[in-house]
């Protein structure tokens, strides 16, 4: 079993705040991409605590970026004193890293948000974010960004332009290598705590749709909604309307 590394953390909020909160970014990405989620918790009276997994922002380098290693990474954190986490926030390949966390250390999290989730990728998935992680790496400019992404927010751009500079090249490409059969279904059936899927909208791009999406609805412990008009990252796509839903998920 490969051991965990200490991941470096960015954080929203009162330290004291009551309820704490843990925002995991996909892949390519970085902690401060999470601060649409940060932002909103804060202003809720929550703390927020966004981390750079292993190989990207400037979080350890190692030789492992199975799942299983970005989720030990991940259950090894606890909220303050050593409490379990009142809620995960977890996108992309944070949100199966935290699926695979959650499923083996039920007491971790009290409940769980997974955005576009990469619970199983299947080739034509693989192919688009192999591709659109090539475009981030071979220009990590704030230009090249904001000419594919017009809409986003400023900060987007320049935070997604960073996170491609700042993340392994290597460690992405291994992350796709070294799970060739990327599958935490399983893992998803075994949630016991309260989760909800904000997916995107398939008629622009989400990885989390038919059939899968209703395999893994059979498991009652989880919901779903959609964010229309939004692709693979909806807090960046459709914020307002992102976090308005996020929100109401929260008060439920």
């Amino acid at each position: 079993m490969t051991a965990a590394v200490t991941l470096p953390t960015i954080s929203w909020g009162d330290p004291s705040a009551d309820r704490r909160a843990l925002l995991v970014h996909g892949l390519g990405s970085n902690g401060p991409l999470m601060w649409r989620y940060g932002v909103a918790l804060a202003e809720a009276g929550w703390r927020a605590d966004a981390v750079d997994l292993r190989g990207h922002g400037t979080a350890p380098r190692t030789l492992d970026y199975t799942i299983d290693a970005y989720a030990a990474d991940l259950a090894a954190i606890t909220a303050a004193d050593g409490r379990p986490w009142d809620l995960v926030v977890a996108h992309s390949l944070g949100g199966a890293a935290a699926t695979v966390a959650a499923a083996a250390h039920p007491a971790w999290t009290a409940r769980l948000v997974l955005i576009d989730p990469a619970i199983h990728l299947a080739d034509r998935d693989r192919a688009v974010v192999r591709e659109s992680q090539e475009r981030s790496f071979a220009d990590p400019s704030e230009d090249a960004v904001r000419a594919e992404h017009p809409h986003w927010h400023e900060q987007d751009v320049e935070l997604k332009a960073l996170s491609a500079q700042q993340a392994s090249r290597w460690a992405v490409e291994q992350t796709s290598i070294q799970n060739s059969d990327w599958d935490v279904r399983g893992a998803a059936a075994r949630l016991s705590m309260p989760t909800h899927v904000i997916a995107s909208d398939p008629e622009v791009y989400s990885i989390f749709t038919e059939p899968l999406a209703s395999e893994v609805l059979a498991n009652p412990a989880i919901s779903m909604s959609v964010i229309v008009g939004a692709g693979h990252s909806p807090h960046r796509d459709k914020p307002d309307e992102t976090i308005a839903r996020f929100l109401r998920v929260l008060e439920d």
